[in-house]
Protein backbone atom coordinates (compact mmCIF):
# COMPACT_ATOMS: atom_id res chain seq x y z
CA UNK A 1 0.00 0.00 0.00
CA UNK A 2 2.79 2.43 0.89
CA UNK A 3 4.32 2.55 -2.58
CA UNK A 4 0.97 3.10 -4.30
CA UNK A 5 0.06 6.56 -5.52
CA UNK A 6 -3.05 7.90 -3.82
CA UNK A 7 -5.33 10.38 -5.56
CA UNK A 8 -7.66 12.35 -3.26
CA UNK A 9 -11.04 13.54 -4.48
CA UNK A 10 -14.40 14.74 -3.28
CA UNK A 11 -16.85 11.86 -3.11
CA UNK A 12 -19.51 13.18 -5.49
CA UNK A 13 -20.26 11.26 -8.67
CA UNK A 14 -18.82 14.09 -10.79
CA UNK A 15 -15.66 14.53 -8.67
CA UNK A 16 -14.95 10.77 -8.89
CA UNK A 17 -15.33 10.92 -12.69
CA UNK A 18 -12.69 13.69 -12.70
CA UNK A 19 -10.41 11.61 -10.46
CA UNK A 20 -10.78 8.62 -12.80
CA UNK A 21 -9.96 10.80 -15.83
CA UNK A 22 -6.77 11.93 -14.02
CA UNK A 23 -5.87 8.33 -13.13
CA UNK A 24 -6.42 7.16 -16.74
CA UNK A 25 -4.25 10.01 -18.06
CA UNK A 26 -1.41 9.02 -15.75
CA UNK A 27 -1.66 5.35 -16.75
CA UNK A 28 -1.65 6.21 -20.48
CA UNK A 29 1.37 8.51 -20.19
CA UNK A 30 3.61 6.62 -17.75
CA UNK A 31 4.63 3.04 -16.93
CA UNK A 32 2.18 2.93 -14.03
CA UNK A 33 -0.65 0.41 -14.06
CA UNK A 34 -4.19 0.53 -12.73
CA UNK A 35 -3.27 -1.26 -9.52
CA UNK A 36 -0.48 1.26 -8.79
CA UNK A 37 -2.96 4.13 -8.27
CA UNK A 38 -5.74 4.34 -5.69
CA UNK A 39 -8.56 6.90 -5.54
CA UNK A 40 -9.53 8.02 -2.04
CA UNK A 41 -12.86 9.76 -1.36
CA UNK A 42 -12.60 12.74 0.98
CA UNK A 43 -15.60 14.54 2.47
CA UNK A 44 -15.31 18.33 2.36
CA UNK A 45 -17.15 20.97 4.35
CA UNK A 46 -18.64 22.24 1.10
CA UNK A 47 -20.36 18.88 0.64
CA UNK A 48 -21.76 18.98 4.19
CA UNK A 49 -23.11 22.55 4.17
CA UNK A 50 -26.00 22.49 1.70
CA UNK A 51 -28.40 25.27 2.56
CA UNK A 52 -26.47 28.55 2.50
CA UNK A 53 -24.16 30.45 0.19
CA UNK A 54 -20.51 29.33 0.40
CA UNK A 55 -19.31 32.90 0.95
CA UNK A 56 -21.26 32.96 4.22
CA UNK A 57 -19.41 29.95 5.66
CA UNK A 58 -15.85 30.36 4.43
CA UNK A 59 -15.80 30.60 0.66
CA UNK A 60 -14.31 28.35 -1.97
CA UNK A 61 -11.86 26.70 0.42
CA UNK A 62 -14.74 24.62 1.76
CA UNK A 63 -14.33 22.30 -1.23
CA UNK A 64 -10.55 22.03 -1.01
CA UNK A 65 -9.29 22.49 2.57
CA UNK A 66 -9.89 18.91 3.77
CA UNK A 67 -8.32 17.48 0.60
CA UNK A 68 -5.30 19.80 0.91
CA UNK A 69 -4.87 18.79 4.56
CA UNK A 70 -4.58 15.12 3.50
CA UNK A 71 -2.01 16.17 0.90
CA UNK A 72 0.03 18.09 3.49
CA UNK A 73 -0.13 15.13 5.89
CA UNK A 74 1.01 12.75 3.09
CA UNK A 75 -2.18 10.68 3.30
CA UNK A 76 -2.60 11.30 -0.45
CA UNK A 77 -0.09 12.22 -3.16
CA UNK A 78 -2.28 14.02 -5.71
CA UNK A 79 -5.42 16.10 -5.18
CA UNK A 80 -8.00 16.45 -7.94
CA UNK A 81 -10.04 19.64 -8.04
CA UNK A 82 -12.46 21.44 -10.33
CA UNK A 83 -10.31 24.54 -10.86
CA UNK A 84 -13.25 26.92 -10.51
CA UNK A 85 -13.78 25.70 -6.92
CA UNK A 86 -10.25 26.57 -5.78
CA UNK A 87 -9.34 29.79 -3.97
CA UNK A 88 -7.14 32.08 -6.09
CA UNK A 89 -4.23 32.07 -3.65
CA UNK A 90 -2.34 28.79 -3.40
CA UNK A 91 -1.77 26.99 -0.11
CA UNK A 92 1.81 27.16 1.21
CA UNK A 93 3.80 23.99 0.47
CA UNK A 94 1.41 22.84 -2.26
CA UNK A 95 1.41 23.52 -5.99
CA UNK A 96 -1.31 23.67 -8.64
CA UNK A 97 0.51 23.61 -11.95
CA UNK A 98 -1.03 20.67 -13.82
CA UNK A 99 -4.24 21.00 -15.81
CA UNK A 100 -5.99 18.44 -17.98
CA UNK A 101 -7.34 19.48 -21.38
CA UNK A 102 -10.23 21.85 -20.84
CA UNK A 103 -13.79 20.60 -21.10
CA UNK A 104 -16.60 22.89 -22.32
CA UNK A 105 -16.47 26.11 -20.25
CA UNK A 106 -19.99 27.31 -21.11
CA UNK A 107 -23.04 27.70 -18.86
CA UNK A 108 -26.35 25.94 -19.49
CA UNK A 109 -29.98 26.33 -18.45
CA UNK A 110 -32.28 23.44 -17.56
CA UNK A 111 -36.02 24.08 -17.27
CA UNK A 112 -38.80 21.56 -16.67
CA UNK A 113 -40.83 22.57 -19.71
CA UNK A 114 -37.85 23.21 -22.05
CA UNK A 115 -38.48 26.98 -22.07
CA UNK A 116 -35.45 29.09 -22.90
CA UNK A 117 -34.48 32.00 -20.66
CA UNK A 118 -36.24 34.61 -22.82
CA UNK A 119 -39.44 32.49 -22.81
CA UNK A 120 -39.78 32.15 -19.04
CA UNK A 121 -42.64 34.00 -17.36
CA UNK A 122 -41.90 37.13 -15.37
CA UNK A 123 -40.96 36.36 -11.72
CA UNK A 124 -39.85 32.82 -12.62
CA UNK A 125 -37.37 31.42 -10.09
CA UNK A 126 -33.85 30.54 -11.27
CA UNK A 127 -31.71 28.36 -8.99
CA UNK A 128 -28.05 29.28 -8.62
CA UNK A 129 -25.59 29.44 -5.73
CA UNK A 130 -23.36 31.95 -7.54
CA UNK A 131 -23.64 35.73 -7.23
CA UNK A 132 -21.89 36.01 -10.60
CA UNK A 133 -24.57 33.95 -12.32
CA UNK A 134 -27.32 35.80 -10.45
CA UNK A 135 -26.11 39.21 -11.63
CA UNK A 136 -25.52 37.93 -15.18
CA UNK A 137 -29.06 36.51 -15.36
CA UNK A 138 -30.49 39.77 -13.96
CA UNK A 139 -28.59 41.64 -16.69
CA UNK A 140 -30.40 39.53 -19.29
CA UNK A 141 -33.81 39.35 -17.56
CA UNK A 142 -34.25 41.83 -14.71
CA UNK A 143 -37.79 40.48 -14.10
CA UNK A 144 -36.57 37.02 -13.00
CA UNK A 145 -35.91 35.99 -9.39
CA UNK A 146 -32.79 34.10 -8.35
CA UNK A 147 -32.89 31.73 -5.39
CA UNK A 148 -29.99 29.87 -3.83
CA UNK A 149 -29.57 26.21 -4.75
CA UNK A 150 -26.85 23.90 -3.44
CA UNK A 151 -25.96 20.24 -3.75
CA UNK A 152 -24.53 18.08 -6.52
CA UNK A 153 -25.91 18.12 -10.08
CA UNK A 154 -28.41 15.27 -9.50
CA UNK A 155 -29.73 16.95 -6.35
CA UNK A 156 -30.21 20.27 -8.14
CA UNK A 157 -32.03 18.67 -11.06
CA UNK A 158 -34.33 16.81 -8.62
CA UNK A 159 -35.13 20.10 -6.86
CA UNK A 160 -36.04 21.60 -10.24
CA UNK A 161 -38.36 18.70 -11.14
CA UNK A 162 -39.88 18.84 -7.64
CA UNK A 163 -41.12 22.33 -8.55
CA UNK A 164 -38.88 24.36 -6.24
CA UNK A 165 -37.43 26.25 -9.22
CA UNK A 166 -38.49 27.13 -12.76
CA UNK A 167 -34.94 26.79 -14.07
CA UNK A 168 -31.38 26.12 -12.92
CA UNK A 169 -28.04 27.31 -14.27
CA UNK A 170 -25.16 24.80 -14.30
CA UNK A 171 -21.79 24.37 -15.98
CA UNK A 172 -21.83 22.42 -19.25
CA UNK A 173 -18.63 20.56 -18.32
CA UNK A 174 -20.31 18.74 -15.44
CA UNK A 175 -23.38 17.88 -17.52
CA UNK A 176 -21.18 16.44 -20.30
CA UNK A 177 -19.07 14.42 -17.87
CA UNK A 178 -22.24 12.96 -16.31
CA UNK A 179 -23.56 12.26 -19.85
CA UNK A 180 -26.93 13.94 -19.28
CA UNK A 181 -26.85 16.47 -22.15
CA UNK A 182 -30.43 15.49 -23.03
CA UNK A 183 -31.62 17.50 -20.00
CA UNK A 184 -30.12 20.77 -21.33
CA UNK A 185 -32.62 23.40 -22.46
CA UNK A 186 -30.24 26.17 -23.52
CA UNK A 187 -26.49 26.62 -23.90
CA UNK A 188 -25.13 30.14 -23.42
CA UNK A 189 -22.09 31.33 -25.37
CA UNK A 190 -19.15 32.56 -23.28
CA UNK A 191 -19.95 36.10 -24.43
CA UNK A 192 -23.59 35.82 -23.26
CA UNK A 193 -22.51 34.51 -19.85
CA UNK A 194 -18.81 34.81 -19.07
CA UNK A 195 -18.03 31.70 -16.97
CA UNK A 196 -16.13 31.38 -13.74
CA UNK A 197 -12.33 31.50 -14.03
CA UNK A 198 -11.06 28.01 -14.83
CA UNK A 199 -14.52 26.58 -15.50
CA UNK A 200 -14.29 23.19 -17.23
CA UNK A 201 -10.70 22.59 -16.10
CA UNK A 202 -9.56 19.69 -13.91
CA UNK A 203 -6.58 20.79 -11.80
CA UNK A 204 -4.11 18.43 -10.15
CA UNK A 205 -2.29 19.47 -7.01
CA UNK A 206 0.71 18.00 -5.20
CA UNK A 207 3.32 18.89 -2.60
CA UNK A 208 5.86 21.31 -4.07
CA UNK A 209 8.81 19.16 -2.90
CA UNK A 210 7.48 15.83 -4.18
CA UNK A 211 9.73 15.45 -7.23
CA UNK A 212 8.49 11.96 -8.09
CA UNK A 213 4.86 13.12 -8.40
CA UNK A 214 5.84 16.41 -10.08
CA UNK A 215 7.64 14.46 -12.84
CA UNK A 216 4.55 12.26 -13.33
CA UNK A 217 2.20 15.25 -13.52
CA UNK A 218 4.45 17.04 -16.02
CA UNK A 219 3.73 14.23 -18.49
CA UNK A 220 -0.03 14.88 -18.48
CA UNK A 221 -0.08 18.69 -18.36
CA UNK A 222 -2.06 20.20 -21.25
CA UNK A 223 0.00 23.20 -22.43
CA UNK A 224 -2.85 25.29 -23.84
CA UNK A 225 -5.04 24.73 -20.79
CA UNK A 226 -2.04 25.55 -18.56
CA UNK A 227 -1.68 29.01 -20.17
CA UNK A 228 -5.42 29.72 -20.05
CA UNK A 229 -5.74 28.56 -16.45
CA UNK A 230 -2.94 30.84 -15.24
CA UNK A 231 -4.22 33.84 -17.23
CA UNK A 232 -7.71 33.47 -15.78
CA UNK A 233 -6.62 32.78 -12.22
CA UNK A 234 -4.23 35.74 -12.23
CA UNK A 235 -7.23 38.03 -12.71
CA UNK A 236 -8.64 36.60 -9.45
CA UNK A 237 -5.29 36.95 -7.69
CA UNK A 238 -5.28 40.70 -8.37
CA UNK A 239 -8.91 41.08 -7.31
CA UNK A 240 -8.34 38.72 -4.35
CA UNK A 241 -11.53 37.10 -5.57
CA UNK A 242 -13.46 34.51 -3.62
CA UNK A 243 -17.07 33.30 -3.54
CA UNK A 244 -18.49 36.71 -2.68
CA UNK A 245 -16.71 38.30 -5.65
CA UNK A 246 -19.02 38.27 -8.65
CA UNK A 247 -16.48 37.90 -11.44
CA UNK A 248 -16.51 36.06 -14.75
CA UNK A 249 -13.26 35.32 -16.59
CA UNK A 250 -12.72 33.46 -19.84
CA UNK A 251 -9.88 33.08 -22.35
CA UNK A 252 -9.42 31.54 -25.77
CA UNK A 253 -6.54 31.16 -28.21
CA UNK A 254 -6.27 32.67 -31.66
CA UNK A 255 -3.13 31.63 -33.58
CA UNK A 256 -0.20 32.74 -31.37
CA UNK A 257 -2.37 34.97 -29.22
CA UNK A 258 -4.50 34.55 -26.13
CA UNK A 259 -7.66 36.64 -25.73
CA UNK A 260 -8.87 37.27 -22.18
CA UNK A 261 -12.19 38.83 -21.23
CA UNK A 262 -13.56 39.46 -17.79
CA UNK A 263 -16.47 41.14 -16.07
CA UNK A 264 -16.76 42.23 -12.47
CA UNK A 265 -19.89 43.32 -10.63
CA UNK A 266 -20.23 45.68 -7.71
CA UNK A 267 -21.37 44.14 -4.41
CA UNK A 268 -25.06 44.73 -5.12
CA UNK A 269 -24.77 43.84 -8.83
CA UNK A 270 -25.89 47.30 -9.98
CA UNK A 271 -22.58 48.09 -11.72
CA UNK A 272 -20.75 45.96 -14.29
CA UNK A 273 -17.11 46.49 -15.24
CA UNK A 274 -15.78 44.81 -18.37
CA UNK A 275 -12.34 44.31 -19.92
CA UNK A 276 -11.03 42.42 -22.93
CA UNK A 277 -7.34 42.25 -23.89
CA UNK A 278 -5.08 40.20 -26.17
CA UNK A 279 -1.41 39.22 -25.86
CA UNK A 280 1.06 36.63 -27.11
CA UNK A 281 0.47 33.21 -25.50
CA UNK A 282 3.94 33.48 -23.95
CA UNK A 283 2.67 36.49 -21.97
CA UNK A 284 -0.55 34.78 -20.77
CA UNK A 285 0.29 35.09 -17.07
CA UNK A 286 1.11 38.80 -17.39
CA UNK A 287 -2.11 39.36 -19.34
CA UNK A 288 -4.13 37.98 -16.42
CA UNK A 289 -2.49 40.39 -13.98
CA UNK A 290 -3.03 43.30 -16.41
CA UNK A 291 -6.75 42.60 -16.90
CA UNK A 292 -7.17 42.19 -13.13
CA UNK A 293 -5.50 45.55 -12.47
CA UNK A 294 -7.67 47.30 -15.09
CA UNK A 295 -10.86 45.87 -13.58
CA UNK A 296 -9.76 46.77 -10.06
CA UNK A 297 -9.09 50.35 -11.13
CA UNK A 298 -12.39 50.67 -13.06
CA UNK A 299 -14.44 49.32 -10.15
CA UNK A 300 -12.76 51.49 -7.51
CA UNK A 301 -13.09 48.53 -5.09
CA UNK A 302 -16.91 48.67 -5.28
CA UNK A 303 -16.90 44.84 -5.47
CA UNK A 304 -15.47 44.52 -1.95
CA UNK A 305 -17.15 44.64 1.42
Amino acid sequence: MNNKIKIGSRGSKLALIYAQIAKDKIIHNTNLKDEDILIKKITTKGDQVQDIRLSEVGGKGLFSTNIEKELQEKKIDIAVHALKDLPAIETTGLMIDTFLERNDPREILITKDKKKLKELKSNSIIGTSSLRREFQIKNMRSDLNCKIIRGNVDTRIKKLYDGLYDGIILSYAGIKSLEIEDKVTEVFSTSEIIPSAGQGIIALQCRNNDNKIISILEKINDKKTFERAHAERNVLKVLEGDCETAVGVHSFMEDDNIVLEAELFSLDGSQRFYEKKTSKISDAKKLGFKVGELLKKKSNNSYKK
